[in-house]
């Protein structure tokens, strides 16, 4: 399968990815008392401390994977406060795993309105509209989140980005993002990975052999992982190495769909 149609080893860290910035600090911006005093959280207004609690539940539920039960506890915060930007993050998030793209693009929008400055909501959106095929919306978002000082996310952001520019097919933009994202979290297995299998793919083997083997040495490697790095050092003449992986691979993972590959030798080169 060609680059531009397959990223791999994304689905299984995606929930965590994502989750990463959905549960944001109170928002005290209606709180009383002297403009020049230190906000703390006792200066947050109830309502809104009714509605962070609801939220803090429906995060809860929603790691666990009690969807329905998450979007109920929603429901009730942004019916104690409709003005709280975090419960329609979240509510985006919901509705993207139920797979209702039109009530999770709402839910963003609505985030987007109420605090524009929010570089997880512009993340998330970002996410959503590149897996519409909505790439140059998705670019734009992506480089607000990351433009943003404070934001915390940015490497997160970048290999988010990178991976829909591969699906966009500007695979030398792609590069760059990955790049930056690596030189920020070199620890993070979603963006070596995506780094490696480019170079792979773009006949930049000894590069790509640098990051997957980086990856295969760590304790996150996978199925994926393993049969990247059997490609890499078969291109690469190094039958030693590519043996070690292999034996790693039907070792570790016998049951894969990679290991049933190897055997058959469907390389797909």
């Amino acid at each position: 399968m060609s680059l531009a149609t397959k990223v791999i080893w994304l689905s299984a860290c995606w929930g965590a990815v994502l989750l990463a910035g959905c549960a944001n600090q109170p928002d005290l911006s209606g709180a009383s008392g002297n403009q020049n005093d230190i906000v703390t959280e006792s200066d947050e207004p109830d309502q809104r401390r009714r509605a962070r609690l609801r939220l803090e539940l429906a995060t809860g539920y929603f790691e666990q994977g009690q969807t329905n039960v998450a979007l109920d506890e929603i429901k009730q915060s942004l019916a104690t406060d409709p003005t709280y930007a975090d419960a329609f993050n979240l509510r985006g998030l919901v509705y993207m795993r139920l797979n209702n793209v039109p009530l999770a693009e709402d839910s963003f929008r609505r985030a987007v309105a109420l605090n524009s400055r929010d570089s997880d909501v512009a993340h998330n959106y970002g996410w959503l509209l590149c897996q519409q095929g909505r790439y140059s919306e998705s670019f734009k978002l992506f480089a607000q989140a990351a433009a943003n000082p404070t934001y915390s996310g940015k490497a997160k952001t970048l290999m988010t980005q990178g991976v829909c520019q591969v699906r966009a097919g500007q695979h030398a933009e792609a590069e760059q993002s990955l790049m930056h994202s690596y030189e920020l979290d070199a620890g993070n297995p979603v963006t070596g990975y995506n780094l490696a299998n480019l170079l792979y793919e773009r006949g930049e083997l000894t590069r790509a052999q640098f990051y997957i083997r980086r990856l295969n040495n760590s304790e996150l490697a996978n199925a994926e992982t393993l049969w990247l790095g059997i490609k890499t050092e078969r291109k690469l003449n190094n039958r030693e190495a590519m043996l070690q992986l292999a034996s790693q691979l039907k070792k570790r993972f016998a049951q894969s769909p990679e290991a049933a590959a190897y055997e058959k030798g469907a390389f797909n080169e």
